[in-house]
């Protein structure tokens, strides 16, 4: 049985000294009661994903992640970082196609398949975003923007241990930062659409790929959205900032 992914994006937040704490604390509240069905991923900011895996060293059950990665072994990529680089820190994972790097810094899909095939290639594990924006649901869009940015990412990936390399997480949107959560039947429709494309392109692996819920996640809605169907976890944004917020979500 796959365990639950409780990822935890700290965004451009956190000094060294300050995810190291954090870090300490989270597993401090969480570590001795961290249910069997349960993994921590910390995803920080690069200039403390070093001090994040030391301060986890070898503790089971808590991993890290980065938040971006340019898909090249190394070059002219001035401000960039490599796949390469960031297994060197202890790093094991990587999100791809966050709405931010969508929207801020204008990743297309096309560019995004770079990425995902790219860091599978050197050996990160890959956590790829997808969403639709508010105007997006309202025109009836939402079939439409995950499968473009599902299938554009993921048609030619043949890896036999896909499901242990891939998570999806589902993030509408207009839920991020904003504390707007999508309801629960929302959810349920996303994450089983998500479901059914991912069969369409795995085949019987897609049943093992983790679906994470991201938008909004607090404290006081983990319990319901943690049991819906094809919810296999959560990405975390601003609740995960606090040890103390982010472990109730965690064990939630």
């Amino acid at each position: 049985m796959n365990k639950k992914c409780m990822a935890a994006n700290w965004k451009m937040f956190k000094t060294r000294q300050e995810a190291e704490e954090t870090t300490r604390e989270l597993m401090s509240l969480t570590a001795a009661k961290l249910p069997s069905d349960r993994e921590v991923l910390l995803i920080p900011p690069f200039t403390a994903i070093a001090s994040v895996a030391a301060t986890i060293g070898s503790k089971t059950g808590f991993g890290v992640g980065a938040q971006n990665f340019y898909p090249a072994e190394n070059g002219a990529y001035t401000g960039e970082i490599s796949p390469d680089m960031l297994l060197d820190l202890g790093c094991s994972w990587a999100l791809v196609g966050h709405s931010e790097r969508r929207h801020l810094f204008h990743e297309d899909n096309e560019f995004l398949a770079q990425k995902v095939r790219f860091g599978l290639e050197r050996g990160l594990n890959i956590i790829l975003c997808i969403g639709e924006t508010l105007n997006e649901r309202k025109n009836g869009q939402l079939a439409t923007i995950l499968n473009k940015q599902l299938t554009s990412a993921l048609s030619d990936i043949g890896y036999t241990d896909i499901a242990s390399r891939l998570v999806v997480a589902y993030e509408p949107v207009w839920a991020i930062g904003t504390g707007e959560v999508a309801r629960t039947e929302d959810i349920r429709e996303a994450h089983d659409y998500v479901r059914s494309e991912l069969k369409k392109i795995f085949s019987s692996a897609a049943d093992s790929i983790r679906i994470l819920y991201g938008g909004s996640v607090k404290p006081d809605n983990i319990s319901e959205i943690i049991t819906l169907d094809n919810v296999d976890g959560v990405l975390v944004g601003g609740a995960s900032l606090q040890a103390e917020s982010f472990s109730r979500i965690v064990l939630g």
